[in-house]
């Protein structure tokens, strides 16, 4: 059975930083990204990493966020730095069975098939 289990969100100030985790099991991933969601809007692709590493960024969040994957745990990682109330969002991981998703492509939510249940990040001061 595939599941995946996102961790770590919660209340920060601006500029704070947050680390958000997402264990999967049942499967090993190609593709992995983080999305997020705000009420009333779809959902949009944060950052990506690949089978060979490659990320993506969306342009918002690029020199403040890094993905990474631990394959040796099964385990995908969004480190958040200087974050901003902007950011604030339901953030949730996805996986896709492509293992070569890069560019917008990497960042589309409909490339994605198994997704979390979310985690929530609150920016405010």
């Amino acid at each position: 059975q595939v599941q995946l289990a996102e961790s770590g969100g919660g209340s920060v100030q601006p500029g704070g930083s947050l680390r958000l985790s997402c264990g999967l099991s049942g499967f090993t991933a190609g593709s992995m990204g983080w999305f997020r969601r705000t009420p009333g809007t779809e959902h949009e692709g944060v950052a990506a990493v690949n089978s060979v590493g490659t990320t993506t960024y969306r342009d918002s969040v690029r020199g403040r966020f890094t993905v990474s994957r631990d394959s040796a745990v099964n385990t995908l990682y969004l480190q958040m730095d200087n974050l901003q109330p902007e950011d604030t969002a339901l953030y949730y991981c996805a996986t896709s069975w492509s293992l070569y998703l890069s560019g917008s492509q990497a960042l589309a939510p409909n490339n994605y098939g198994n997704w979390g249940r979310g985690t929530q990040v609150t920016v405010s001061s």
